[in-house]
């Protein structure tokens, strides 16, 4: 049996907090990969479901590459 060395990958991670108080937890690399919990813990962890079944679909040399994080100022009127 060939045993095959685990590689780890660094994956960047968005997380937000929506109008009625979920956190909503989102990885960049891959298009529509987003979960939810009631706590940023429980977010992590379906998000982490979600990274394994988008893995399973998109070998890591096609992951979308993660540049930066800038924050955007707009002014507004509301």
């Amino acid at each position: 049996m060939e045993v095959f060395p685990i590689k780890k990958i660094h994956l960047p991670l968005i997380i937000e907090k929506d109008e009625v108080g979920y956190y909503i937890a989102s990885c960049p690399a891959f298009k529509g990969c987003h979960s939810y919990g009631e706590t940023i813990e429980e977010a992590l962890e379906n998000v982490k479901e979600v990274i394994d079944i988008c893995l399973e679909e998109t070998p890591v040399e096609d992951l979308n590459t993660f540049i930066e994080f800038r924050e955007l100022e707009i002014a507004t009127n509301a």
